[in-house]
């Protein structure tokens, strides 16, 4: 039930056209919460359908011409009900975690080619938002959303590290083992 508060999310900071909203997921929101062009399109009827959005009204209607949406008022109250509704965390599913996991029944064999290549995935990950963390949020933008869009990026900091720091770990005990067996771990 995410993506209509994530597309409310983002249409409340900017009025937007479905193009617009999918290339903003792909630089913001899609870090934390992904979704298809299409999948924003259905939701974007669904919502309009819902009566929590519209499209903007156009100054010369043209065939073809993107239609901006805005948030209406039920939307605005919809998206702050959600806001604060409790919600429990979703249970880890990760097919790295579930590899290791079958390793032990099979051998890890190509593990640690595996696990090298994911470390490097999330230092570049932890770069990007170090990136966007430098250039979007200096000290001087201290406003409300400013900072809850920053404890946002922190998150993924916070994730990154822990990634790298697992994984690390991980490469680690995988090269101690393979140095007892004689080298067939890694």
């Amino acid at each position: 039930m995410s993506l209509p508060h994530a597309i409310l999310t983002a249409l409340l900071e900017k009025p937007s056209s479905g193009l617009e909203l999918t290339r903003r997921f792909d630089k913001s929101i899609g870090y934390f919460w992904s979704a298809t062009h299409q999948q924003i399109y259905r939701e974007l009827g669904r919502l309009e359908e819902a009566g929590l959005i519209r499209a903007l009204p156009s100054e010369a209607p043209v065939r073809g011409q993107k239609k901006e949406y805005e948030v209406l008022p039920d939307g605005s109250a919809e998206l702050a009900r959600w806001v604060g509704e409790s919600q429990d965390p979703k249970p880890m599913r990760d097919p790295l975690l579930l590899r290791i996991r079958a390793a032990g029944v099979v051998g890890p064999q190509g593990l640690g080619a595996e696990l090298r290549r994911h470390l490097e995935l999330h230092r570049g990950q932890l770069a990007e938002y170090e990136a966007i963390e430098a250039k979007d949020f200096p000290p001087q933008r201290d406003a409300v959303e400013d900072r809850l869009r920053r404890l946002v990026l922190h998150g993924g900091i916070a994730l990154e590290s822990f990634w790298l720091t697992w994984l690390e770990e991980a490469l680690t005990e995988l090269e101690d083992m393979a140095a007892r067996d004689g080298g067939s771990a890694v």
